[in-house]
């Protein structure tokens, strides 16, 4: 969602003259597109405005033009009023839902800058949750290449207890279904061949069609389908809940649709699962990937899991490692628990001992390491079908995605940038697998073996 929203930025400040560098250090502007949700994100988020602060101090000295330092997205949220009294130095504080009126702040922090005699820190905050989405105000999206992103749904009514998003992002909201296919259509048209539909609970998507019928993502997916030179697409990321049977049947019916889902459980015990108010058990997260791996045998499944979560015992543990064992992941995140200040898990007393939490934490990382590399292994001696879409690691080599999002490096000329490639896989990495070119272009569905999991 922040790599979207980035590009859109980037697109609302093209009318005003400004271009993307690769550095900050000769910039007019920076902007920081912050998240929330890992561990310390607020701490390294000051740390690199003191960086940035020692930047332009030394740009001001030599008599350069300032810099206009901007902090965007979760953090600034969350944290904004305390950002600017932390740093005085910023110019900008803005939130996720306000970044359509960054062009106007740019003109007040001029202003600001100007009536200071040159002097930064304009300390402009917007993180209101303004009534007219923001969608509505935003240019044309500019083009991302072979795989792009189309922001699709916003917000969370979740509440989960470990979770900020819905404090930061606001409650649950879909676009409409013309707007999403007419930016669709653009991206295909400006060569996107796969697009990721993004939310931060996608799968809840509801958006109106011009009928005025509310559609859900199954009934949209099967839409956007339907355009022509769309190869893929992929959907990220989502809530167990919100697997209904229009969306789980979409993923037999719609082959473009690729065989690969990253669907969130976080624990494997009911009562951990009740303690972070997911509203599912384990049992039904189970039956979600028998339903999945029945409308596609090549589903293959990522997840998200949190160990050490307050209250978490031994046993409760053992429930995710059972689980992990009985469905199977191609690829997972797994962490330690880290309480977000303002969410009701933050005032949870009985803390798992961090000693603790890291052993857990070792334990479920090397049993999903293994369910990955296994999974991995599968591909060798199989032609897979990669959307090559950025260079290689090796000069002579591009890389792109396999239809379960594997990275996949394979000597190819350049001019196959943004095509659909068959690559027949003959090495597997840490991380990566390697391959040789058998052929390109659409029609190539490669090898599809009956049934994709993991042992």
């Amino acid at each position: 969602m922040n790599v979207y929203d980035s590009a859109r930025i980037a697109d609302v400040l093209a009318p005003l003259g400004f271009t993307p560098v690769d550095a900050p250090d000769g910039a007019d502007m920076v902007i920081l597109n912050t998240c929330h949700i890992r561990e310390k994100a607020s701490e390294k988020v000051y740390s690199e405005l003191g960086r940035l602060r020692h930047i332009r101090d030394r740009r001001m000295e030599n008599g350069s033009s300032a810099m206009t330092i901007a902090v965007a997205g979760c953090v600034a949220q969350a944290e904004g009023e305390e950002m600017l009294r932390r740093a005085p130095h910023v110019d900008i504080v803005l939130g996720p839902q306000t970044y359509h009126r960054l062009p106007e702040m740019v003109a007040c922090a001029a202003r600001a800058c100007v009536g200071k005699g040159g002097k930064t820190g304009a300390g402009i905050l917007d993180t209101e949750f303004p009534p007219a989405p923001k969608f509505d105000f935003l240019p044309q999206v500019s083009t991302q290449g072979a795989a792009a992103f189309l922001s699709i749904q916003e917000g969370c009514d979740k509440f989960c207890t470990f979770c900020v998003v819905p404090y930061t992002r606001g409650g649950e909201y879909s676009r409409p279904v013309d707007d999403v296919m007419a930016e669709a259509k653009s991206l295909v048209t400006k060569g996107a061949r796969e697009i990721t539909l993004l939310g931060q609970n996608v799968n809840a998507y509801h958006g109106e069609s011009a009928s005025g019928r509310e559609w859900g993502l199954g009934d949209l997916i099967r839409a956007l389908a339907e355009i022509d030179g769309l190869a893929r697409l992929r959907y990220t990321t989502s809530h167990p809940c919100d697997m209904d049977d229009s969306l789980l049947s979409a993923h037999g019916e719609v082959r473009n649709l690729m065989p690969f889902l990253h669907l969130p459980v976080q624990s494997g015990s009911d009562r951990i699962l009740t303690a972070m108010n997911r509203r599912y058990r384990a049992d039904d997260y189970r039956r979600i990937a028998e339903r999945l791996r029945e409308a596609r045998p090549d589903m293959a499944l990522a997840s998200d899991f949190i160990v050490g979560f307050p209250g978490e015992s031994q046993a409760d543990f053992e429930d995710t490692l059972r689980l992990v064992h009985d469905v199977g992941f191609a690829q997972a995140y797994s962490f330690k628990f880290s309480a977000r200040p303002g969410s009701p898990a933050d005032m949870l007393e009985d803390r798992v001992n961090k000693a603790v939490a890291a052993v857990r934490l070792e334990e479920l990382q090397r049993l999903l390491d293994k369910q990955q590399q296994a999974f991995n292994r599968e591909s060798v001696d199989r032609a897979l079908p990669v959307l090559l879409d950025r260079p290689g690691r090796n000069p002579g080599q591009l890389a792109g995605r396999s239809p379960y999002m594997q990275a996949v490096h394979v000597t190819a000329d350049s001019s196959l940038m943004g095509s659909m490639a068959l690559v027949r896989i003959d090495e597997v990495g840490v991380n990566s697998l390697g391959g040789r070119l058998v052929g390109w272009e659409e029609g190539l569905d490669g090898d599809r073996p009956e049934k994709r999991a993991c042992a």
